[in-house]
């Protein structure tokens, strides 16, 4: 208990008897946490989504962290904001706004001409055209989704990924693989800021460092800052079963929701297994997944075809499981 109450005296640098979120960012830079901090990280930054920390319950947690076999990713979750079976809207509640009538556009989406130009741009003339080919042979087109009964899930769409440490990992490369994601998150804030406050929205965040865990910059001037996301440190979003993903999914058709938009990072990673599982899970006739390839983003190189593949790119082979898994994979999604 005691390294536990050290632990906690050097983070609540206000001396106040309480660990904001706030507090434990700034202190987790000072004191450098990185890699081997990131999982801790992660799980006081969830606790402290909506209010702070006292000591009592911080070393409570931690030592149900220590006797829990899954640590972190135990029980201790529970502690967290996610509470059993419900929505949590997404700036202002859904039901203390006005939703448009149907027959209104309120997302058009942004297409895929900015991330097949962008190739054009970044990759050689010769393999510059994969994705559009892939398009065609997947035959992916447009979809639309009535607002009132449509969810948005963001897979990680974190700063790590665009500025931080996934990215500084690539080495000299790193800004170039990067190019389609950062489309993809600035895609993510456009449509955010149409549809945030109007529709249930949640994400997910795996767990980076203080300074690559934050949301990317495109999202932060739109979030709520106590904006609530399931804590993910594999693949799978339903990995811990703790993290509260499974019950959120079982409130959408509960709650009227008939469809589950999904974008973010990585598409051939991340969402590609998270959107199979979440497809697998419930039904088609409660729940229909839908994966917006305009909001989601991957490596380049994963755009090209590449012979460990079949000859055709990793997102083609991404693009293809999620389709024969059942999940509409859409080339854009319009929101009415």
């Amino acid at each position: 208990m005691s390294e536990f109450i050290e632990l906690f005296e050097a983070l609540d640098k206000d001396r106040n008897g309480k660990l904001t979120r706030e507090n434990l960012f700034h202190a987790a830079i000072e004191l450098g946490w990185q890699g081997p901090q990131a999982h801790l990280y992660a799980l006081l930054d969830y606790l402290t989504i909506r209010s702070a920390l006292d000591q009592e319950s911080f070393v409570a947690c931690l030592e149900e962290v220590n006797s829990d076999p899954q640590g972190v990713y135990g029980q201790v979750l529970r502690r967290g904001p996610l509470g059993a079976k419900q929505l949590y809207g997404g700036g202002q509640s859904r039901n203390e706004v006005e939703l448009p009538p149907d027959e209104e556009v309120l997302w058009a989406g942004t297409g895929l001409a900015g991330t097949a130009g962008l190739l054009q741009e970044i990759v050689s003339s010769e393999r510059a055209g994969d994705y559009d080919e892939a398009l065609q042979r997947s035959a992916v087109g447009g979809y639309c989704v009535c607002s009132s009964e449509t969810a948005l899930l963001l897979i990680d769409p974190q700063r790590s990924f665009t500025a931080g440490d996934w990215l500084w990992r690539l080495g000299p490369i790193g800004d170039m693989e990067a190019m389609p994601i950062r489309l993809a998150f600035d895609n993510c804030a456009r449509l955010l800021d149409a549809v945030y406050g109007r529709v249930e929205t949640m994400f997910s965040r795996c767990p980076f460092g203080p300074e690559s865990y934050p949301w990317d910059e495109a999202l932060v001037p739109i979030l709520d800052n106590d904006q609530p996301y399931f804590l993910k440190p594999s693949n799978n979003l339903f990995m811990p079963e703790s993290n509260g993903y499974g019950e959120w999914l079982e409130a959408l058709p509960e709650n009227g929701i008939r469809t589950l938009v999904m974008g973010g990072c990585t598409l051939n990673s991340c969402l590609r297994v998270s959107a199979v599982a979440t497809r697998n899970k419930i039904p088609s006739e409660k729940l229909q997944v839908v994966v917006d390839l305009s909001l989601c983003g991957a490596r380049t190189t994963n755009y090209l075809n590449a012979e460990q593949f079949g000859g055709i790119s990793p997102v083609e082979a991404a693009m293809r499981e999620m389709a024969e898994s059942g999940v509409v994979v859409s080339e854009q999604v319009t929101w009415r």
